[in-house]
């Protein structure tokens, strides 16, 4: 038994004497990985060799040289394999991460697109109300009436969004009666019906202050002649841009 470990030892140093020689110069400068590597091979050949030559004597130590060798590079193999899979999980990860943002991206592009579209029709929706306005918008009423029926309701809510979208604008509210009854009354008539069409866009959302009213009774006919069909005309509120404001609104 004691021969057998005194040739395994033997074996060694010739085995490690072969591999001293054989290896050119060039390897010293090798990589920090390469020579982990070779350690865990060359740990693996020095395990074989010691028990090979313990199970089998001299040939068997030459024999588990090689064998453990194997083993030994086996190892360092399968540490490599599981950094490189990490390394791939982590940009995996990282890819996925970035397809989340692009998506993200391209969501609010979209939505920006559909607003700048919405914002173009709103645009050119309140220049055609402003229009109007610039020439006169008429509010009408009923004999005797001052309430604001829903068909001019609809228009006044136009007119308010008009003002929402472009604060430096300042409306002027005129209301009139037509001639029949005293003056009277229908100076009374004309203050309430402008009062009426003040409240309703201050409920919409409209600053009082941007609003200058003012009432004139039946003194500002449409019509010389008086008639049932020209009274109609003269039951009104007229809406205006203020002087100064208009050039405003087309800019």
């Amino acid at each position: 038994m004691k021969k057998q470990i005194i040739a395994a030892f033997i074996s060694v140093s010739l085995f490690g004497s072969s591999m001293a020689f054989a290896a050119p110069a060039t390897q010293a400068t090798q990589s920090t990985n390469n020579s982990s590597a070779d350690e865990e091979a060359l740990i693996g050949v020095g395990s074989g060799i010691v028990l090979g030559a313990v199970v089998a004597g001299p040939v068997g130590a030459i024999i588990g040289a090689f064998t453990g060798g194997m083993i030994g590079q086996t190892v360092a193999n399968d540490s490599e394999i599981k950094q490189q899979q990490a390394t791939l999980a982590e940009q995996e990860s990282r890819m996925m991460a970035l397809k989340q943002q692009n998506e993200a991206l391209l969501t609010v592009q979209q939505e920006y697109q559909e607003a700048k579209v919405e914002l173009a029709q709103l645009r050119q929706h309140q220049g055609t109300r402003l229009e109007e306005l610039a020439l006169g918008l008429n509010v009408q009423f009923k004999t005797g009436s001052s309430t604001v029926e829903p068909h001019f309701q609809s228009q006044l809510n136009e007119v308010a969004d008009a003002m929402a979208i472009s604060p430096q604008l300042k409306l002027d509210l005129t209301g009139y009666a037509d001639r029949r009854g005293d003056s009277s009354y229908n100076q009374a008539l004309s203050e309430q019906r402008v009062a009426e069409v003040r409240s309703y866009l201050v409920s919409k959302g409209v600053d009082e202050a941007r609003l200058d009213a003012k009432a004139y009774g039946a003194s500002a006919p449409v019509k010389d002649e008086q008639s049932f069909e020209n009274d109609f005309f003269d039951r009104r509120v007229t809406i205006k841009l203020l002087p100064g404001d208009t050039a405003l609104a087309s800019n």
